[in-house]
């Protein structure tokens, strides 16, 4: 298309009128994507109309190849950077983004340990066959029946999070006769440049055990962790430390700037308690690019970064080096999934004297992704079932929730004459979409098809129905028939 459009007054600075709605942009659209030649979106050679006839819509499409190749650079981006300075490296996958004991299986074989936050992520590690001595447990608050699994399957690490929860611990673990693997979550203070609701390394949250004393001539209350890990020795083997910054972060300055106040408290606790701890775990958080306003950096980069400034902390100090190890999730499933919605109604409201803004409503919404409503997060989209030639209209592309704020990507140009039936296409909504999903004005979630490597299709986590939602509910005694009982004959 060679015609040039005026940007829309309603639209962000940066978002640009496209020469071609049709183009996949490579920033978002990884290779995995095409057009066929009749206009259609492809996944691995899949047209999104057939997934759509196959699977129905909304879905989630995962793609497997782009999964495991992502959490492959990962690894090898770390460890060709590190392993020259006598580091090893572990990576450990963030299942919190994107959950299934298939995606597990693609991690683990991949050459990734698991990494969980709660007793269910756990169950999920285990059932898919994982090792436990491959799996860490996360999380603020976990309960004794959480730590007591742990403890029972015997995980690699359980990373602690407070004082209570290490006194909990040491007690849970001398009942059972064992030593439990703990690393310590700091705090670096360290401000990332990210959505203040997943920035985790500033003091005035709820992660962590600070690195600096409430009071002049105190120890920090991460220290003060320490000490009472060491205490605890009979119950509890100490490994090392843990910080994570945030998520969606592009700059590698805050990575540099952790791992340095994280190797500063490793030498503090050799120099007091003659204790050289053996590991230090920097999290993840690595950014995506959701729209073309995003620019992340690509991991080999970020590696390449970090590896300097650990070579000078490292010559700086007489320990030994530590064994680190990261925990990407988004990274790696955030690009390797889409999703599928199908278009109902078509709205055009005026916003001002001569500006509207065109409201395309699909299928799904906040309660297949929540992060828009969540974390004031953009997506882009593109007509997914056909080419068209119609010029591009700034619009917003919404739910079917009875919620204003049910914004699925806010703003996108899309041809105009996009209409009821056909296909949007979403980039990027591997991580925290199904993770998050909900069944919000008692919407079924959708499932999660993945494509493998070859283009054959399956469900890996089937679509809800409306038997399952009233499955709970102990005042229906035959869900299936209570949907039935009052469907009305036709006429």
């Amino acid at each position: 298309m060679s015609e040039t459009f005026e940007t829309h007054p309603l639209a962000p600075a940066w978002l640009a009128v496209p020469a071609d709605p049709a183009e996949l942009d490579p920033l978002v659209f990884t290779r995995q994507y095409t057009r066929d030649a009749d206009g259609c979106v492809c996944v691995s050679g899949v047209p999104v109309t057939e997934l759509a006839r196959q699977y129905g819509t909304p879905s989630y499409v995962l793609h497997e190849r782009t999964f495991r190749e992502r959490a492959r650079a990962f690894r090898e981006a770390f460890e060709d950077a590190l392993r020259p300075l006598g580091i090893e490296v572990a990576v450990f996958y963030a299942s919190k983004a994107l959950l299934t004991t298939a995606v597990v299986g693609w991690a683990t074989e991949e050459g990734l340990n698991v990494d969980t936050a709660s007793g269910g992520e756990l169950a999920v590690a285990l059932a898919a066959g994982v090792d436990p001595a491959r799996i860490a447990l996360h999380g603020n608050n976990k309960s004794a029946a959480e730590l007591e699994l742990a403890l029972r399957v015997g995980v690699g690490r359980i990373v602690v999070d407070s004082l209570a929860e290490i006194e909990l611990l040491s007690g849970l673990a001398r009942d059972r006769g064992t030593r439990a693997p703990v690393m310590i979550r700091v705090t670096p203070g360290v401000h990332a440049s990210t959505h203040e609701f997943i920035a985790t390394a500033h003091e005035d949250q709820k992660f962590g055990l600070s690195l600096n004393p409430a009071r002049d001539g105190e120890d920090s209350p991460a220290l003060t962790a320490v000490a009472a890990c060491l205490e605890a020795s009979d119950a509890l083997d100490l490994r090392g430390l843990h910080c994570h910054i945030g998520s969606q972060i592009f700059a590698a300055e805050g990575f540099g700037q952790a791992a340095e106040r994280v190797l500063a408290l490793r030498e503090a606790v050799a120099a007091r308690w003659d204790v050289v701890l053996p590991e230090v775990d920097l999290g993840g958080g690595h950014g995506v690019a959701y729209t073309a306003e995003d620019a992340p950096r690509e991991v080999a980069a970020i590696a390449g970064d970090l590896a300097p400034l650990l070579a000078e902390s490292l010559e700086a100090s007489e320990l030994p080096a530590p064994h680190l190890s990261f925990e990407p999730g988004r990274y790696i499933a955030g690009p390797s999934g889409c999703t599928v919605y199908t278009v109902g109604t078509v709205k055009t409201v005026t916003v001002a004297p001569g500006v509207q803004r065109r409201y395309i409503s699909v299928d799904g919404g906040m309660s297949d992704n929540a992060r828009p409503v969540l974390y004031d997060a953009d997506y882009t989209a593109v007509l997914g079932n056909r080419v068209s030639h119609e010029a591009p209209v700034l619009s917003r592309v919404v739910g079917k929730h009875c919620e204003s704020g049910d914004v699925v990507v806010k703003d996108v140009y899309l041809p105009g004459d996009v209409a009821a039936g056909d296909l949007l296409v979403v980039p990027v909504t591997g991580a925290y979409c199904w993770a998050l999903s909900s069944n919000y004005n008692w919407l079924p979630r959708p499932g999660i098809v993945s494509v493998a490597p070859d283009g054959a299709t399956r469900e890996i986590v089937r679509r809800e129905t409306v038997t399952d939602l009233l499955g709970r509910d102990t005042g229906v005694v035959d869900p299936a028939g209570a949907i039935t009982a009052h469907a009305r004959p036709a006429s």
